[in-house]
């Protein structure tokens, strides 16, 4: 008991029932201190942005690269490709199911907040699209000059990096997500505001359903194999991602369910597997391209035109393949990017952060299950043009 109490999104949920009975009852005097609160919380989360930018993104290129291998390659291809299609999916989905939603009217009639009584501005080190891009470059440059120094130097600070967001940014959520709550609600826009969420959530969890659908059709056609000899076997790691909402932890679990499958290469399973656990987040994607809409909606009353979502989804992806080792990784790590690209202020970045681990559960689920049609697509390559995986599996693994 004490260890699920202890878990992030359980203490997100508390934190989001903590901060909506607050923001009912107090007065304005106590909501001065709460938004200032909240204010404070979100410029330490936002600071740490471009630093697991650059804490993730270059040492997983580096890391990718001193292995490069075609076999390597092309899964990268893949994983990339199927998140993209799945962001692009939910994007879709959510232009064409959110505007149906009654929305509209949950962001009107709310009282305005009163002016905090404190503030504190913490700049971050450089705009996010500047960490982007030297994540991208040095990571680049480190795999073509083959700086082994630079490579474990980058290793080290992405150790250094996720201290900070285990230590410092996780124990502040759920005080950032708590005084967000607490302000929403005392606007009296959480009532009408939550219900819509809830049906969100159902929503999402259809469109995972319906991309992994979507993976194992493109994998059937493209390899012949029986898709149902994958599927049956699935179902132990698909529970075990739903109650652990960790891919780390549903991985022995996964090896198993596919190397029970007769119809994929177990040579390529022991390669692909670990590997894909990593760099293959399409539900959390769609969680997050689709969330991004509703809040979008809900808190600033119009979608984000489709120009800056065609921008978004690519880049958003890319964190998907990069994603820290910490609860909601791929989020975390996007921030920067809805804060810049889409122009989210700190209020709407505690919705998505507090609706995002609610729904996690399904997203880790989806992530591990859309495994499976990888796993069909690369025995049929790896057979069809005589790869051995031997040198991938000792230098990787």
């Amino acid at each position: 008991m004490a260890r699920f109490l202890k878990s992030l999104p359980v203490r997100l949920l508390i934190a989001l029932a903590i901060g909506i009975a607050l923001g009912s009852y107090v007065n304005e005097t106590v909501i001065t201190v709460i938004d200032s609160i909240r204010h404070i919380s979100g410029q330490i989360v936002f600071f740490a942005v471009p630093l697991i930018i650059l804490g993730s993104v270059a040492p997983s290129i580096a890391r990718m690269g001193k292995h490069a291998s075609r076999l390597l390659g092309l899964s990268l291809i893949l994983a990339y490709t199927s998140v993209v299609g799945a962001g692009f999916l939910s994007m879709f989905a959510g232009r064409a199911i959110i505007p149906h939603l009654s929305i509209a009217d949950a962001a009107a009639g709310a009282n305005a907040l009163p002016p905090m009584v404190f503030t504190l501005n913490i700049p971050q080190i450089m705009p996010v699209m500047s960490a982007l891009a030297l994540a991208l470059l040095v990571g680049l440059a480190v795999v073509w000059t083959k700086s082994n120094t630079f490579a474990t130097l980058l290793e080290e600070f992405q150790q250094i990096v996720l201290a900070i967001v285990r230590k410092v940014v996780i124990p502040i959520l759920p005080i950032f997500i708590c005084a967000t709550f607490a302000t929403l609600a005392y606007q009296g826009r959480i009532t009408v505001q939550l219900p819509v969420f809830l049906q969100v959530i159902g929503i999402i969890f259809a469109v995972h359903v319906l991309w992994i659908a979507v993976l194992y059709i493109v994998a059937t056609l493209y390899s012949g194999r029986n898709p149902i000899e994958v599927i049956r076997h699935y179902g132990p790691a698909w529970l075990t991602a739903f109650g652990t909402m960790s891919s780390a932890a549903t991985l022995p679990v996964a090896l198993r369910a596919a190397s029970n499958a007769k119809n994929l290469d177990q040579n390529v399973v022991s390669f692909g597997i670990p590997l894909f656990a990593h760099i293959h987040m399409p539900g959390s994607i769609i969680s997050i391209v689709f969330l991004a809409t509703t809040v979008s909606q809900v808190l600033y009353g119009a979608l984000p035109d489709l120009g800056t979502m065609l921008l978004f989804v690519p880049l958003v992806a890319i964190f998907a393949v990069a994603a820290p080792g910490v609860p909601g990784g791929t989020l975390m790590a996007s921030l920067g990017l809805i804060t810049a690209v889409l122009g989210f202020d700190e209020i709407g970045i505690g919705l998505m952060l507090a609706i995002f681990a609610l729904q996690d559960s399904f997203g880790t689920a989806c992530n591990i299950t859309s495994d499976g049609p990888m796993m069909m697509t690369l025995s049929k390559y790896t057979e069809s043009h005589g790869l051995t995986l031997e040198e991938e599996q000792k230098t990787v693994f």
